[in-house]
């Protein structure tokens, strides 16, 4: 527990988040209870300020890689609560990257998978996998220039048209790579509620399935639990900046077969958003067919199937199912990193990282989890863009992946012969250790298989996803399977724990920096 007056200081954040959700951000700036708006080129405006916040985000910016994890650990002895660490460390990320740096924006994204995996921990391990993040991210600071080099800066809300939608015209904006438009047009959006703010966003969103475009906004939503509803505006915007930093560095012309054309032809096609979800729940049959149709087929053709099957009234959850379990094959099947993608910690063979498998499933994570919180005509977009993302990720190796098998391999099954839960769990820790992928992936295979209680699997695949450096992405890819896992049907449940052990295999052997510390100061 905090102290008293660290308990007031951050509930009286949380506070000033539901008065600014219930009196609209417009009225809230004018009281003084929002931080400042921020500056679309970092040109003109002043440094961001968090509130009561501000001393413990300055520190993450401000302390020494090399002292960090001795005074984050005292400040959790003193009654600091790893919840407001966390929203430090995402506000001190968000002002100094505004989601324009790679390894700026892998951490915060990792940033609240971390605060759930800790949740998940013994009391007195709870810290270590927020600390491992932490301790990222303020290396990327100091790395990035730290203080000097703060990419978001304050800005007026620019005057949206009554005749123009906000959504489109944010959309128009960023279209046109006019930084400094999109960022006073998606100010004066924000201006309204968070949720508004999130459904005009996405708009810009889905007009490309690149994966950091899908998963940032996911993540900086997620963080609003965290951070404060009064941040919807400052965690939200590095989207806005990412996508148009995209529409600069990339060649996003109109495909006829692409998202821009595709989502609308497919609306107009299937008579789409439904004025209520489908609850139309269907058998095992129909989600394996469903994920068969979505992995083998081109990218339009799954996003149809997709509109197709909510078109027909398909409960949205089951579509999202079969949805995640055609980008669980892509784990389950990869034959691993060629020698020509290889690079230090992901060596040729691995899968782990930025892996095909690893990025479709996280990012088929965020769609479905997008969807579940968005107005209804946006969460048919992501479920239809989901599907469209995994047959587009399936063709950087196309005939590869539909010929490779999927895990567990069955001369390496039949080889495995225990059938006591704790003896297996003990196999597959020393496979793990020893990176051999296709042995991890057969011994949990057989665990599920006798109906062993799921539990200690994920304990044990939860310790190298917090030990482990998993290049950028151990914590992210956890949790999808964590939340996967959880809401897909028992015939296909252990599929997701089957790929988790594998990326888990793949990743071990590369510890990250300061967990060691952690431990060492932690005593655990």
């Amino acid at each position: 527990m905090g102290t008293p007056h660290k308990r007031r200081e951050f509930l009286g954040n949380v506070g000033r988040g539901m008065l600014v959700a219930s009196v609209g951000f417009g009225t809230a700036f004018d009281m003084g209870l929002t931080s400042a708006w921020a500056d679309g080129d970092g040109d003109g405006g002043e440094r961001l300020a968090f509130g009561g916040l501000e001393p413990l985000v300055s520190l993450m910016q401000e302390t020494s890689v090399k002292s960090l994890v001795p005074v984050l650990v005292e400040k959790l002895r003193a009654g600091t609560e790893l919840k407001e660490l966390v929203a430090a460390a995402a506000l001190a990320n968000a002002r100094t990257f505004g989601g324009e740096d790679y390894i700026g924006f892998h951490t915060l994204m990792a940033l609240a998978p971390a605060y759930h995996m800790a949740r998940e921990l013994p009391e007195d391990r709870q810290a270590l996998p927020v600390l491992k993040v932490l301790y990222r991210n303020t290396n990327r600071i100091h790395e990035h220039g730290g203080r000097a080099s703060e990419v978001l800066k304050t800005v007026k809300p620019g005057v949206l048209s009554g005749g123009h939608d906000p959504g489109e015209a944010l959309r128009d904006a960023v279209r046109s790579q006019d930084l400094n438009e999109a960022e006073r047009t998606f100010a004066a959006i924000a201006a309204g509620s968070p949720e508004e703010a999130f459904n005009r966003l996405l708009l810009t969103v889905e007009d490309h399935t690149e994966v950091h475009r899908v998963v940032l906004p996911y993540r900086a939503w997620e963080l609003l639990d965290v951070v404060g509803k009064e941040q919807a505006h400052t965690m939200l915007r590095q989207s806005v900046r990412y996508c148009v930093k995209s529409e600069r560095n990339g060649n996003h012309s109109v495909e006829p077969d692409g998202p821009r054309v595709l989502l609308p032809r497919l609306f107009d096609e299937h008579h789409l958003p439904r004025s209520e979800p489908g609850t139309k729940r269907p058998g095992d049959d129909w989600v394996a067919a469903m994920c068969k149709t979505i992995f083998e087929s081109s990218p339009p053709a799954a996003a149809d199937a997709v509109a197709a099957a909510l078109a027909d009234g398909i409960d949205p959850s089951d579509i999202g199912e079969a949805i995640a379990l055609a980008a669980n094959q892509l784990v389950l099947r990869d034959a691993g990193r060629p020698e020509r993608w290889a690079s230090p910690g992901k060596p040729s063979g691995s899968v782990h990282g930025d892996s095909v498998g690893v990025h479709a499933s996280d990012a088929v994570n965020a769609w479905r989890n997008m969807a579940r919180v968005v107005n209804p005509r946006n969460a048919a977009a992501c479920l239809i863009l989901a599907g469209y993302e995994v047959a587009r990720d399936r063709q950087s190796r196309d005939a590869d992946f539909r010929k490779w098998t999927p895990r567990p391999l069955a001369d390496v099954l039949e080889a495995v012969k225990t059938t006591e839960p704790k003896r297996l769990l003990n196999e597959t820790e020393s496979a793990i250790q020893a990176n051999q992928q296709e042995i991890a992936s057969a011994l949990v295979h057989r665990y599920g298989t006798l109906g062993h209680d799921p539990a200690p699997v994920f304990a044990l695949l939860l310790k190298y996803a917090v030990s482990e450096d998993g290049a950028l992405h151990a914590e992210k890819y956890y949790r999808t399977v964590r939340e996967e896992f959880t809401s897909t049907r028992p015939a296909f449940r252990w599929r997701q724990l089957v790929a988790l052990a594998r990326v888990t295999a793949s990743e071990c052997g590369r510890p990250a920096p300061g967990v060691a510390e952690a431990k060492d100061l932690l005593k655990v």
